[in-house]
């Protein structure tokens, strides 16, 4: 019954996760369906092959734009200049 709804009104899509800045993943709220968006920027199904694909995408995009805390100097008395 729930497909029903999706064939008369249309997916319901909603974003699960942000990969990247331009890719996503994407579930329907009503069936569940699972979709992804590919090499042009098209929604294709999430298949294993695609969802390993976004593994590596994310786990390279994270190490690229990785946020380093701040910590507090070994010696408070020394000057610290940041640019």
């Amino acid at each position: 019954m729930k497909h029903i709804h999706c064939k008369v009104f249309g997916h319901d899509y909603e974003v699960t996760r942000h990969v990247t800045a331009h890719v996503k993943e994407y579930t329907c709220k009503n069936c569940k369906e699972q979709l992804t968006t590919n090499v042009n920027g098209t929604l294709t199904k999430l298949t294993p092959k695609f969802k390993e694909i976004n593994d590596v995408l994310e786990r390279i995009h994270r190490k690229k734009h990785r946020v380093r805390l701040k910590t507090t100097p070994a010696n408070p008395e020394l000057l610290v200049f940041s640019h």
